[in-house]
């Protein structure tokens, strides 16, 4: 089975609690077994994994073994700025998937993004506004401009150009770090308000803060 993770929560000493997105059941958290002083760099957000699944006829909550990386991720690993993305992009996940969201093609996709953007060689930080908007197409609300609008404020102008903008257009639009966070607030505004939950999503500021 393969699996992307979202995010991990301590469990003792020697165990966390992974939560992740697979192709087989949606958004679902695992144990797993961690060595003492071991690293935990395997279980990073938005690793991708195999691992075969164990299940617990006591408790919905499964664990994991035979773990292992199906891509290095080199070209995010080593670059601030695109962990600084990947930490905002399963951020969003964690927080607007409930357990057991399993949308068509969702998991296909996430796994096609987290390549894209570890593949990207400069001009990348635009990245999450154009992934919000696919994940948006993707859970099914269209992300059409009149839609959008009520929570745009200042920013329609560029939200309407990045619709309709290409990918390789829409990585050069010209934004600072400011404006970026402002139209990725519009748009998990929009998503929170379609999902009917909060998205306070952490990450945003640092993003903020690395792209002035």
């Amino acid at each position: 089975m393969e699996l992307v993770v979202l995010n991990s929560t301590k469990l003792g000493d020697s165990s966390l609690v992974l939560h992740c997105l697979s192709r087989e059941y949606g958004r679902r958290s695992f144990i797993v077994a961690v060595r003492k002083g071991g690293s935990k760099a395997l279980y990073m957000p938005f690793s991708i994994l195999e691992a075969q699944e164990i299940e617990n006829h006591k408790s919905d909550l499964w664990r994991l073994r035979s773990i292992s990386p199906v891509h290095p991720l080199n070209g995010i690993r080593s670059d601030l700025n695109k962990n600084a993305i990947t930490l905002f992009m399963s951020e969003v996940l964690w927080r607007a998937l409930q357990d057991g969201a399993a949308e068509e093609d969702l998991f296909e996709w996430c796994k096609r993004s987290i390549l894209t953007l570890d593949a990207l060689d400069g001009d990348f930080q635009n990245y999450h506004l154009r992934w919000l908007m696919e994940l948006i197409s993707v859970l099914g609300f269209s992300p059409a401009l009149e839609d959008i609008a009520p929570f745009a404020g200042e920013n329609l102008r560029e939200i309407k150009d990045l619709l309709s903008a290409p990918m390789p257009e829409f990585m050069v639009y010209p934004l600072n770090g400011k404006k970026r966070s402002a139209i990725a607030d519009s748009l998990l505004r929009y998503l929170s308000a379609h999902l009917e939950i909060p998205l306070n999503i952490r990450s945003l500021a640092v993003l903020g803060e690395l792209y002035r």
